[in-house]
C-alpha cells in the first residue's frame, strides 16, 4: 500500500500552542515514525485515523482519498478502514475479552454479545492464542495478553492499514522483544501494512522499511532503510538515529533513548472514549 500524508494544523491549550506541518510518502509495508516526545508523532497518526482533523492537508491510501481539505473530503474514522492500537491499549474494563474484540463489529451491547459468540470472533481468538481468556476481564490480564487483545480488536475488521502508537512502551524489556517478533508474524499473516510510532531505536531496527524522523512540529527526514541494512548488516540503530537527529533543526540528540521502564499510563476508560474528545491539547 502507498500512503501519502501532507497535513498542517495548530493545536492550542491555555497559553500554549503547537504547530504541526508533516509530509511523507511510502509504499513499504512497515513505516516507522521516530522522534522525541512532543514532536507531533501521535497527532499525525491521529489525523490518519480520523481522530483529529487538520486545518489543511491531504491523506491518501493507495488511490483512496480519506482527507482533502481543499475538496471538502474528511471521512469519519469509522469509514477509514483503519486499525488503531492505542499506547495504553484502551480496553473497556467492564467488557470481557470477547466483547472487547467484538466491539468494532457491533458497538451496541446486544449485537456485540451476539458477535462475541460468532465464528469470526472464534477464529481471531484462536489466531491470537487467547481463546482461553474469552470470558476474562482486562484487570485479569498480563501486559502481553492485553496487547494481544488490543491487536485482535484492531484487526478483526481486516483494516487496510494498522496504526500503532508506541505499542511496546508499557512492557518490560524481555517481553518487548517477544512481542516485536509476534507483531511481525501477525503482520505477515494478516498482510496488513503498518505505521508504528516510537522513540525506541530497537523498534526502528526491528520494523522500519521507511523511517520518518520527526523534530518538533514536523518531519526532518524520510529514509529508506533496506539499502542501509544490505550494505551494513550490523548497523547500530541507536548511533545511527542519534547522528541523524543531531542534524535536524531544533533537535536534541539526547532524546534518543532506550525505554528501560514502563511509563505511567493514562486511565483506560478515558482513552477508550477518545473518539469523542477534543484534541485541542499539546501533543506527546
Amino acid at each position: 500500500m502507498r500512503i501519502d500524508v501532507d497535513i498542517e494544523t495548530t493545536l492550542t491549550s491555555r497559553q500554549r500552542s503547537f504547530h504541526l506541518q508533516a509530509a511523507f510518502t511510502s509504499s513499504d509495508a512497515r513505516l516507522v515514525i521516530f522522534g522525541p516526545s512532543g514532536s507531533g508523532k501521535s497527532v499525525t497518526v491521529q489525523a490518519i485515523a480520523g481522530l483529529l482533523h487538520p486545518q489543511r492537508g491531504r491523506i491518501v491510501l493507495d488511490d483512496w482519498t480519506i482527507l482533502d481539505t481543499q475538496q471538502g473530503i474528511d471521512l469519519p474514522s469509522r469509514e477509514r478502514q483503519v486499525g488503531y492500537l492505542f499506547q495504553d491499549y484502551a480496553l473497556f474494563p467492564h467488557m470481557t475479552v470477547a466483547e472487547n474484540i467484538a466491539y468494532p463489529l457491533h458497538p451496541f451491547a446486544i449485537g456485540r454479545r451476539r458477535a462475541a459468540r460468532g465464528a469470526e470472533l472464534r477464529r481471531i481468538l484462536e489466531t491470537f492464542e487467547i481463546a482461553a481468556l474469552a470470558d476474562s476481564f482486562p484487570r485479569d490480564l498480563s501486559g502481553g495478553q492485553k496487547q494481544r487483545v488490543a491487536l485482535a480488536r484492531a484487526l478483526i475488521r481486516h483494516p487496510r492499514i494498522l496504526l500503532l502508537d508506541e505499542p511496546f512502551s508499557a512492557l518490560d524489556p524481555l517481553l518487548r522483544t517477544r512481542m516485536r517478533t509476534e507483531l511481525l508474524e501477525l503482520q505477515n499473516r494478516f498482510s496488513v501494512p503498518l505505521v508504528l510510532i516510537t522513540h525506541d531505536p530497537a523498534d526502528v531496527a526491528a520494523f522500519a522499511e521507511t523511517l520518518v524522523l520527526f523534530h518538533t512540529g514536523g518531519v526532518s527526514e524520510v529514509l529508506q532503510l533496506d539499502e542501509l541494512r544490505r550494505s551494513a548488516p550490523e548497523w547500530d540503530a541507536e548511533s545511527f538515529l542519534r547522528q541523524r537527529l543531531s542534524t535536524a533543526p531544533h533537535a536534541d540528540p539526547s532524546a534518543v533513548v532506550r525505554l528501560d521502564a514502563a511509563p505511567a499510563l493514562p486511565d483506560p476508560v478515558a482513552s477508550s472514549t477518545m473518539c469523542h474528545k477534543s484534541y485541542r491539547s499539546i501533543p506527546r
